[in-house]
């Protein structure tokens, strides 16, 4: 399937609305009462980790049954799970609404259990939190296989332990996985931060095995904090989730920029990482910002470095687009970031998605873009990075 026009067109980045049944039907029954399961804890429904409660649980998005799109507020804090579109969680009605879309193949990340999958490592037993992450990456799996590749779910990586993240991007890679889920911040878990040294095995791995390494938005419990202070107290929920959505966005600046003067590119020229639903309008600026700072602020690692920090974007880095930038200046942004580094998401179905017409919600965005650039974007840049 493609557009009229021939276009392959692939949605980097939609969700999962995890059913509340997605551990516990899948447990051992040793384990059972342990993994991870749904309770209502003084009036609010939460995922409960082996008696621990670690995140709260809700439809987790903005789609309803019949295709309608309700506010935020009310779906995310008032809706039953019975509520939300069953293309959110049933694999068929997903690929049915793509067909609808006219999407070819999709990215997917979690939703309620922690967009990097922070949820899972916040229990001590490392052993229950190995096996919690295993079976969200075997049913994840399963959807993709049986999708033939048009699903493309993301495994999580068990963040708080090197060794078992090695041990796991081994095992996904062997049944099919295109590439890996991280959280931003592993130090949060009890692991080392991803500067550290200690990581260069993990990121030989992900480099061996062609697995880019994706950062959600909001991908860590310092990132949810940071999303819990942004706004005023005194503004209405409504302006609240706003001003957490819109910083939430640039909170991924500030993994970018700390992944680029980290050493990593220049140790694993080869690996590739992807921001994941933080736009692109921030990056050139950033960039620049960058490259200044550490001229001025760090002179000596700024000369370390094998090439300009604003440089490895290009080399390194992926970033995706779906609702900005207005028509006369999208061509310029592409031309700052790169018409290779940019893809298509739909963001189906949180609260900034482009459902129901995402292809017409672009068309006049992407129309002044050369043919190639829009093929690139709309869908071949992720075509090639996820071996589609």
């Amino acid at each position: 399937m493609a557009t009229a026009d021939g276009v392959f067109v692939f949605d980097a980045d939609s969700h999962w609305c995890e059913p509340p049944d997605l551990f516990t039907s899948r447990a051992p029954a040793a384990v059972k009462d342990r993994v991870p399961r749904v309770e209502d804890v003084d009036g609010q429904l939460m995922w409960v980790f082996d008696g621990h409660p670690v995140g709260r649980f809700s439809a987790g998005g903005v789609v309803a049954r019949d295709g309608s799109k309700e506010s935020a507020d009310i779906a995310l804090n008032h809706w039953t799970f019975d509520q939300i579109h069953e293309g959110s969680y049933d694999p068929k009605v997903r690929m049915t609404v793509m067909d609808e879309c006219g999407i070819d193949a999709q990215i997917i990340y979690p939703s309620t259990i922690g967009l990097g999958g922070q949820d899972l490592g916040m229990v001590d037993d490392e052993a229950l939190c190995r096996l919690a992450t295993e079976i969200y990456n075997d049913a994840q799996a399963e959807i993709q296989a049986e999708s033939n590749n048009r699903l493309l779910p993301l495994p999580l990586m068990p963040a708080w332990n090197i060794d078992t993240c090695i041990a796991e991007v081994k095992r996904v890679a062997a049944l099919g996985s295109r590439g890996v889920n991280m959280t931003s911040d592993p130090q949060d878990l009890g692991a080392p931060d991803l500067a550290d040294r200690a990581w260069d095995p993990f990121w030989e791995a992900c480099t061996e095995l062609e697995m880019p390494v994706h950062f959600h938005i909001g991908a860590s419990v310092t990132a949810m904090s940071f999303y819990g202070k942004y706004s005023w107290p005194s503004h209405s929920p409504n302006t609240r989730l706003a001003l957490g959505g819109t910083l939430l966005f640039i909170g991924n600046a500030r993994v970018v920029s700390n992944l680029i003067v980290s050493g990593i590119f220049d140790r694993h020229p080869d690996l590739k990482m992807v921001s994941v639903e933080s736009g692109c309008g921030w990056i050139p600026f950033i960039l620049e910002a960058l490259d200044y700072e550490m001229r001025e602020n760090a002179p000596d690692e700024f000369a370390a470095m094998k090439k300009m920090p604003s440089e490895y974007f290009k080399t390194n880095l992926y970033a995706t687009f779906w609702f900005e930038n207005n028509h006369d200046k999208l061509a310029d942004l592409v031309e700052a970031v790169g018409e290779d580094k940019i893809m298509f998401e739909t963001d189906f179905p949180h609260p900034t998605c482009l459902y129901p017409n995402p292809l017409g919600s672009v068309e006049g965005k992407l129309a002044k873009l050369s043919p190639e650039a829009r093929r690139k974007i709309l869908g071949e840049n992720a075509r090639k990075l996820y071996r589609v």
